[in-house]
């Protein structure tokens, strides 16, 4: 790691969705932000004595914003720590993330949301910010003290994978959390239609002798909680939409005037339901991966800017998690280190373009949860990444950083990697 003394990055091709700028550029850093931007073949002049990096060419972009990370600590550290999540993070081009509040304890209180702040800085990584429970526990029966977290520096609270099923609790939960603009997200799964589901249900769940959930389930669960929040007026994040059907609930609700935000998680842009092959567990994902149409869906979706936030959903889990058979093994995946190339791979196959499908990870996670990075802006904070968007690489289990393994890009082939990762102006990753 590296420390802040200023840098000049030349001859590169800055990309940032925030002000729709790609093209050639410079960029200046000292004490910790941006100083300095200039657009064009112009190189920085009268900067005697500061380091100059000579770009190459290569991509100089915001670092990645992940809003949905899970790790290990506290509580369950043989899966993942703070510190092997930042490691990966780091080496993805993730300068910021979002830690899910289902740990052992919980993040419910406030003690909770410091304690995870005060570890990320004594890591001096990338910077880490806790989620809030929205009940106690996550058990969805008592309300959090979701105004204490708020104050203690919790981004958005949420009760990760378990559906807030009590519909007078989650009005409570929004009407509350409306008071001092807070966001709520929720998970949209009809706990009953997809209770021991570990598949999609249709031809291909059937097929493999699967338990299945019906799409439907999302969108079931989706209505309720849009109904809530008209009634509400709350901020409202759907956190991981999977349909095609969920996506046209989501669309009325924005034409409404709603203030709804939508995330998708990369692997259901990426993968469907055939992935699974031959029972394979790194594609045991909740929710469980769609039919080949839902995820074009999700695609198109993000092209349109319908779906406003990508996440990685980083899930760790151990060998003796996943090595099991499929309907028995742990769902989920790790994600840190992969996201940024899979959306280089999601714009090269599809009509995306780079700076349209990095927005999602950048300065629109940013904008939602009140946070100043995500730019390429004098003042903003040097939080950047250099990237070399054509360099192909095979991911193996060795450069895998975080304590568990289960990715499901495991040897497949990447394209877009990451040369130098900047945290407040500090170096923190160099290939």
């Amino acid at each position: 790691m590296s420390n802040t003394s200023a840098i000049a990055f030349v001859n590169a091709r800055l990309i940032d969705p925030a002000t729709e700028y790609d093209g050639p550029g410079s960029v200046i850093v000292a004490e910790g932000v941006i100083a300095s931007v200039i657009h064009g073949h112009d190189a920085p002049q009268g900067h005697a004595g500061i380091r100059v990096i000579d770009c190459d060419g290569n991509a100089l972009m915001p670092g990645l914003i992940d809003i949905r990370v899970r790790t290990g600590e506290p509580g369950m550290e043989p899966k993942e720590t703070l510190k092997s999540a930042s490691l990966a993070a780091a080496a993805g081009g993730v300068t910021s993330f979002v830690v899910q509040p289902d740990t052992d304890p919980t993040i419910d209180e406030p003690a909770m949301v410091d304690f995870i702040l005060r570890r990320a800085r004594d890591i001096e990584l990338v910077h880490v910010y806790p989620a809030g429970a929205a009940t106690k526990g996550t058990e969805g029966k008592k309300m959090a003290e979701i105004g204490l977290m708020h104050e203690a520096g919790a981004l958005y609270f949420t009760d990760v994978d378990s559906p807030l099923v009590n519909s007078k609790i989650m009005s409570r939960v929004l009407s509350y959390a409306n008071g001092f603009n807070a966001l709520i997200a929720h998970r949209p799964k009809e706990p009953w239609l997809s209770e021991g589901a570990v598949a999609t249900s249709g031809e291909m769940a059937a097929r493999m002798g699967l338990s299945g959930v019906p799409a439907l389930s999302e969108r079931i669960m989706l209505e309720r909680d849009l109904a809530l929040v008209e009634l509400t007026g709350a901020r409202f994040l759907v956190d991981q939409v999977s349909t095609a059907e969920g996506l046209v609930s989501i669309e009325r609700a924005k034409t409404k005037g709603l203030e709804v935000f939508v995330s998708a998680s990369i692997n259901h842009l990426i993968f469907n339901e055939i992935d699974i092959g031959d029972y394979r567990t790194f594609y045991r994902l909740d929710p469980p991966l769609r039919a080949e149409r839902d995820r074009q869906a999700l695609v198109d979706a993000l092209a349109t800017g319908l779906i406003d936030v990508v996440v990685s959903n980083h899930s760790p889990a151990p060998a003796e998690d996943k090595r099991l058979p499929f309907s028995e093994a742990a769902p989920g995946a790790i994600g840190l280190q992969t996201l940024l190339p899979a959306l280089i791979g999601l714009h090269l196959d599809n009509d995306i373009a780079l700076i349209d499908a990095l927005r999602a990870v950048t300065i629109n996670p940013a904008q939602m949860l009140g946070l100043e990075a995500g730019r390429i802006a004098e003042g903003a904070p040097a939080d950047l990444i250099l990237v070399d968007v054509e360099a192909p690489f095979a991911l193996r289990e060795k450069d895998i950083l975080s304590k568990s393994k289960n990715s499901p890009f495991e040897n497949r082939t990447l394209q877009g990697k990451v040369l130098m990762t900047l945290v407040d102006g500090r170096i923190v990753y160099q290939s």
